[in-house]
């Protein structure tokens, strides 16, 4: 991949993963450059189908497309932090994120986000003062 495109995807995002909001620094390793759409599912390497994601979440994603919302039983897409609003598809709980939408919840699911330790590490960051806000164009 291009270093500069890279480079846009890690500033646009603030460093951090645009799925959870852990940002790098608080990650034990790097965080990685996502494709939305998978290649494999014709997914170009351009910005707008890039995004940024710690390994916990890029690892649980995949090239997967689509969830299950375990609430209705509805097959639905993942969130795309490219054209989605992280606010209307998800809210925090304390430590825990919570989907808010039919994507929110099928993209939690997927990625696994409130797995025990993720939980944890994010309780601990709480503790800390440290907060999860997602990046907002323009910060």
């Amino acid at each position: 991949m291009d270093p500069h495109l890279r480079a846009e995807v890690r500033r646009s995002a603030g460093n951090q993963c645009e799925y959870c909001l852990l940002r790098e620094e608080h990650s034990d390793f790097d965080h990685q450059v996502d494709h939305i759409i998978a290649e494999q599912h014709g997914g170009q390497t351009v910005l707008q189908n890039l995004a940024l994601a710690c390994i916990h979440c890029n690892r649980h994603k995949g090239p997967n497309v689509a969830g299950v919302d375990r609430v209705t039983g509805q097959v639905c897409r993942l969130f795309n932090p490219r054209a989605d609003s992280w606010e209307e598809h998800f809210e925090w709980q304390g430590a825990v994120l919570v989907g808010r939408t039919v994507v929110g919840r099928g993209t939690v699911q997927v990625l696994r986000i409130n797995r025990h330790g993720r939980v944890r590490t994010r309780a601990l960051l709480l503790a800390q003062g440290i907060t999860f806000r997602p990046v907002v164009a323009g910060d």
